[in-house]
């Protein structure tokens, strides 16, 4: 078992599993750290922004082409160009080679659209309804967001000199890779690869392996998900929470006593507590409110978001503040807010009771019936400045401050020390987001949000999950920077055993190997066996038959050269049972998606002679001495490429793919039998035999 590490957040992983011929994508996280080296994207041309200085090397007085791609502002070099993303790596992993995807929330599924387009995926994607389309909601957000404003000139030529630019632009992490946001065209395309599942719903992935979506606590439709085959079990728990709020609970029994535990998705506010973040928002935005400032809370449109309608509206309300009026701004607020109040059988027992008697699970409908919560699409939607009033609390995107609504806000409001900016999303750091912005005299509140597990609540539940061994971030071993000596802020071993580590770019392999397999024997085959006793408990006896693997399944079948059935032998003396078949070689046949696997023995004309004359291909396969003999054989169109994984043949002519990995041969035909059969005999004659 191997796990590849595409990532370098943990809280938007991208990991890749193989095991059992299979290979599982875990997620498919975008990191959006990369936006806060680039300018904002204003609705309108701003003035602050086009008179910042352009920045160049000061030690040298060259033509520099990177004139005007970078702009100064406070001590600080930003990008003045389209914003770019760092999605997961490419390079380790061949994503055409990805048999299924598992996501576990619509925060983990952002870079799918460049895993799915243009890579030659053809698997399968696993979500749940609410994380399919709550993800499309922030894809498309994303995308409005980054098409609304676009910019006249894109700034390429300063990647090629980060060892001459400032930190921290100097300190990115390989610029090259990064890439500009996808359409809504490719959203659409990945999106259709989609499965929607249930949760403890048990699905196959091509007869080797089951994996089953576990609720995991954290958002609408968020999961942990179990990945298991007859002897072995994997549990990846990522984005989870024990915590009260919306979402339906954590299930946890399902999980325990695993072989592999993959934890990653840990809070990224290990010291802040989630409920009293949210007393000091609730808080400040009454002081704001009281001095007749108004408050910007940039949020998703989706998550948390809920519970600060919930929580603000009724703290409002006691303090006598009926009258002031929140604000939703998103592309998608209407549609967020409306799925929200369907989704009864994902939500919490509380939230669901109400669905029954019947009310709204969420307060925020009753606050848009009553007009207190009006939602609209941007700041220039049709109705807005009629119903725009001082003081207020707006809510909308992006928590970046690099594009959305928020960036006219904070210009609008930024001059003045009434109004207040609350950061509650801890995905960027604020004093980042703000830097382009200063000097501000609005006043900034860091309160971040995050429901994940904290390290005593990751801890305690490893603990009561028991697994044989424990795989997670290499930074989960050490304490967090911002707080160095609290050596409590650390994942714990499990008992005497060491924890598996990982991070970005590494290939490990993991301490779980096949020890034992699931063999069915045809029923007629079944009944002529005559066990023999060799001590008390203990029967043995030998069985020749035909090796069938379809589908990841293995059965032996009746031959013409099975024998009849027979007393029972008192000779018999073995220790082992001896399984004889005729040939154990498997060529693998992909079409449409699904996996035909078939072994076919050869005629053989006595049982005597096959015991005497069986022979057994054993070796590894070498691509060069393949395609010299696939040219003896009258296939001349072959072309070796060789990719991370393993090696490729290309049979042009023939519209086929042999693919050579480490422990397995892979023929691509399209379900040419003839041909597959064809190169199969070719592909033996490569090997060794005894």
């Amino acid at each position: 078992m191997k796990l590849y590490c595409l990532s370098s957040e943990p809280t938007k992983p991208c990991l890749v599993l193989s095991f059992k011929g299979n290979t599982l994508m875990l997620d498919c996280g975008l990191n959006m750290q990369s936006v806060l080296n680039f300018m904002p994207m204003p609705m309108v041309p701003s003035p602050k922004f086009s008179s910042l200085s352009a920045w160049v090397p000061r030690d040298n007085h060259q033509d520099w082409q990177i004139e005007g791609e970078l702009r100064e502002n406070c001590g600080r070099v930003f990008v003045d160009s389209s914003p770019e993303f760092c999605p997961p790596l490419e390079k380790i992993m061949d994503f055409s080679e990805i048999d299924a995807i598992l996501i576990s929330n619509y925060t983990c599924m952002l870079a799918l659209p460049f895993i799915t387009e243009g890579t030659g995926f053809k698997g399968i994607v696993y979500a749940t309804e609410p994380t399919l389309q709550i993800g499309r909601f922030f894809m498309e957000e994303l995308v409005e967001f980054i098409e609304r404003t676009p910019k006249a000139t894109l700034a390429r030529h300063w990647k090629d000199m980060l060892h001459m630019l400032p930190p921290p632009l100097a300190d990115a992490m390989k610029p090259k890779s990064w890439k500009h946001l996808y359409s809504m065209t490719s959203v659409n395309s990945s999106l259709a690869h989609v499965q929607m599942v249930g949760y403890d719903q048990k699905l196959d992935i091509y007869g080797a392996l089951m994996v089953t979506p576990i609720s995991s606590g954290y958002c609408l439709g968020s999961s942990n998900w179990l990945i298991s085959s007859d002897h072995e079990k994997v549990a990846y728990v990522s984005g989870s929470s024990t915590l009260t709020t919306h979402p339906r609970p954590m299930e946890q029994t399902t999980l325990k006593h695993a072989n592999m535990l993959i934890l990653t998705g840990l809070t990224q506010t290990p010291t802040a507590n989630p409920d009293t973040m949210l007393g000091e928002l609730c808080m400040t935005v009454a002081m704001t409110l009281r001095a007749g400032g108004c408050v910007l809370i940039p949020c998703y449109p989706s998550g948390v978001v809920y519970d600060l309608f919930e929580c603000l509206s009724t703290h409002l309300d006691k303090s006598g503040f009926l009258q002031v009026p929140l604000f939703f701004i998103s592309p998608v607020a209407e549609s967020s807010l409306a799925y929200s109040n369907i989704l009864a059988e994902w939500l919490s027992t509380s939230k669901q009771k109400k669905v029954y008697l019947p009310e709204e699970p969420f307060p925020h409908a009753f606050l848009v019936k009553n007009a207190r919560l009006k939602h609209f699409t941007s700041t220039y939607a049709e109705g807005f400045s009629t119903d725009y009033r001082q003081p207020c609390v707006v809510f909308c995107g992006h928590p970046s401050l690099r594009f959305g609504d928020a960036v006219h806000f904070v210009q609008m409001w930024g001059n003045s020390a009434q109004h207040t900016i609350i950061f509650t999303e801890p995905d960027f750091p604020y004093l980042d987001a703000l830097a382009p912005f200063q000097p501000l005299a609005m006043k900034a509140v860091h309160c971040p949000i995050d429901t994940s597990l904290n390290f005593t609540q990751a801890n305690k539940l490893i603990r009561d999950l028991k697994p044989e061994h424990l795989v997670v971030p290499e930074c989960y071993t050490q304490p967090p920077m911002a707080a160095p000596h609290r050596s409590d802020l650390v994942i714990e071993p499990v008992g005497e055993k060491l924890l598996i580590t990982f991070k970005r770019g590494e290939v490990i392999k993991l301490p779980l190997k096949r020890k034992n397999g699931r063999i069915f024997i045809e029923p007629e085959l079944a009944g002529n066996i005559v066990p023999s006793e060799v001590r008390p408990g203990l029967s043995l006896a030998s069985v020749i038959g035909e090796l069938e693997v379809k589908d990841n399944v293995y059965t032996i079948r009746v031959t013409n050269l099975c024998p009849r059935k027979k007393k029972k032998n008192k000779q018999a003396n073995t220790k082992l049972l001896r399984l004889f078949f005729l040939r154990k070689q498997t060529i693998e046949d992909r079409q449409g998606g699904k996996r035909n696997v078939s072994g076919v023995g050869p005629s053989a004309p006595t049982k005597e002679e096959i015991l005497r004359e069986r022979k057994h291909e054993y070796g590894n396969l070498d691509a060069q001495d393949l395609l010299q003999k696939l040219n003896q054989e009258g296939i001349h169109s072959g072309k070796i490429q060789h990719g991370p994984t393993s090696t490729s043949i290309h049979l042009q002519d023939e519209d086929t793919v042999i693919q050579i990995g480490d422990n397995s041969t892979h023929i691509f035909c399209n379900g040419d039998q003839k041909l597959r059969k064809k190169l199969r005999a070719i592909i033996m004659q490569c090997l060794k035999r005894f």
